[in-house]
């Protein structure tokens, strides 16, 4: 697919939803000695998703997994559409557009393994991370040059914001 499709793909982007374990985080699952799961996720892309946000933008968490880390870091970024726990994530999207409705073609999804292909292949925009499996690579529209969890999404962001025109009114703000 060329950039310029993929341009124009997102350019309509209304919603930017993701995946949790490969793509906020790089994927590992720590576990302490009572049990307590752990998680790192990178500040770059929690400050490019409230950009994206501020830019008009809405994001979301669909995740297969369910995790209190998770809820926290999505109220922390201001993320009001997360589902958890979910192995049919596409059932899940349906869920989430009664709440946010919008067409099909303004989504973009990113993840990196076989159980968001059921995302992928049906919304506008399909993003993956550097270090994703070949079959996300060939099914996605635009690959990051991040890994997930260090600044994949961030990357997105930016992407998409530079699509919409709006990426040098987010930047501006930092620059005197």
């Amino acid at each position: 697919m060329t950039s310029e499709t993929v341009i124009q793909k997102a350019k309509k982007i209304k919603l930017l939803l993701l995946d949790v374990d490969g793509v906020l985080s790089d994927g590992k699952i720590y576990f302490n000695d009572q049990g307590v799961e752990h998680k790192a996720f990178n500040t770059l892309d929690g400050h490019g998703i409230k950009m994206l946000r501020r830019s008009g933008v809405e994001v979301g968490i669909i995740t297969g997994r369910s995790s209190h880390i998770v809820e926290k870091r999505a109220q922390d970024l201001g993320i009001q559409f997360l589902i958890q726990g979910r192995e049919d994530k596409y059932s899940a999207l349906c869920e989430l557009l009664k709440s946010f409705p919008c067409e099909l073609d303004e989504i973009a999804f990113m993840g990196d393994d076989y159980p968001d292909l059921t995302v992928m292949t049906k919304v506008g925009l399909a993003l993956t991370v550097a270090n994703a499996l070949p079959v996300m690579v060939e099914r996605s529209h635009w690959q990051s040059t991040r890994a997930g969890g260090e600044g994949a999404v961030r990357e997105a962001c930016d992407f998409i914001m530079q699509a919409q025109g709006s990426f040098d009114t987010a930047l501006a703000q930092y620059i005197s």
